[in-house]
């Protein structure tokens, strides 16, 4: 495995986040819900353009496209994408021009994310239903023929290369739980793209932790070709060979829980407004509507069903995006607290 290790660390990498983010322990929530104990690594606090977890993806993603000497970069997401507010700052503390292929049309007054992708600067390309970087192929070419060199950077940051932030995040976490004197039993995580939980569960093999990853599912899979499942364990086959480990990942090694999924990607529902809102009173601790609430919301229900012992820890992983708190607004709405 220190083979692995030193593959990882000779990985070209640019310096984007605050590191180690915050591993607190979620005492109040944790009482009150009556099932294992609590804790959860802060990923909303990298510090780059309000935090996130795609932080730790950029870093080598853009670190890779310095070595090539790329004048751009090119990615794409929802218009609410926190993986592109991200990226345009991580363009803009590196001088390098971004691009952003977004779904939907233009509003009228922009908020949350969108607002801040605009004052980072970043060159908007809307793509009407087209929310995960369809064009982005067509984009980089363009910038190709007017003699540019950018890099293309997949939906969600979600490639091999990417989800090596999340092998080196498990370094991070082995310290943090060494630290607290605790072994994680669970570790638990919005899953979209799935660059996020690639990486968790292959550097958690590279450093030797006995932790099971669940992956809450945030969007819908589409209705043919191969599974979540099946992706993820290409994903994390193809991270394995590139830092020189067995390729030995299959579906079966991957937990997803689909039945969080409500109304769809971005659609609001009781689920997430009583996560978000328990947390925040709870905890002092913001959630966005999209990825962290939900799952969230569903670590809560998996707890209220008793699917973790008391004697385990459960480790939460807060990907961010607590700029969409402000362009889901009406959808939060007011109602009682919850108990």
């Amino acid at each position: 495995m220190s083979d692995a290790r030193t593959r990882l660390d000779a990985l070209p990498r640019v310096r984007l986040g605050f590191f180690p983010t915050p591993f607190v322990k979620l005492e109040r929530l944790g009482r009150l819900l009556g099932g294992p104990r609590l804790f959860m690594k802060r990923d909303d606090l990298t510090g780059l353009a309000l935090g996130g977890n795609k932080t730790r993806k950029l870093e080598y993603l853009l670190g890779e496209a310095l070595d090539q000497g790329c004048d751009s970069v090119v990615t794409g997401g929802a218009a609410q994408s926190n993986h592109c507010r991200q990226t345009a700052a991580a363009a803009a503390a590196t001088g390098l021009e971004c691009h952003l292929a977004l779904g939907g049309e233009p509003p009228e007054s922009p908020n949350g994310n969108l607002l801040l992708d605009q004052l980072f600067g970043a060159k908007i390309h809307w793509c009407g239903e087209g929310r995960k970087g369809e064009r982005i192929p067509e984009i980089a070419e363009g910038l190709r023929h007017a003699a540019r060199r950018p890099y293309a950077i997949p939906y969600g940051g979600s490639n091999a290369l990417g989800a090596a932030g999340f092998v080196a995040a498990v370094r991070e976490l082995q310290g943090d739980l060494k630290k607290e004197r605790v072994e994680a039993d669970h570790l638990v995580v919005a899953s979209s793209s799935g660059g996020t939980q690639a990486g968790l569960t292959v550097g958690l093999d590279l450093f030797e932790l006995h932790t099971r990853v669940t992956g809450i599912a945030i969007d819908k899979g589409e209705t043919e070709g191969p599974t979540y499942e099946s992706f993820l364990a290409d994903l994390s086959n193809e991270l394995a060979v590139s830092l020189g480990m067995p390729a030995r990942y299959g579906t079966d090694e991957f937990l997803v829980r689909h039945e969080y999924l409500g109304l769809g990607y971005g659609v609001v529902g009781e689920l997430e407004r009583e996560a978000i809102r328990f947390v925040a009173e709870q905890e002092g601790i913001l959630l966005d509507p999209v990825y962290a609430g939900r799952a969230m919301g569903g670590l809560i229900d998996l707890i209220r069903q008793g699917e973790f012992s008391p004697g385990e820890t459960v480790v939460f992983w807060h990907t961010g995006g607590v700029p969409a708190l402000f362009a889901h607004a009406r959808d939060l709405g007011s109602q009682a607290p919850a108990s």
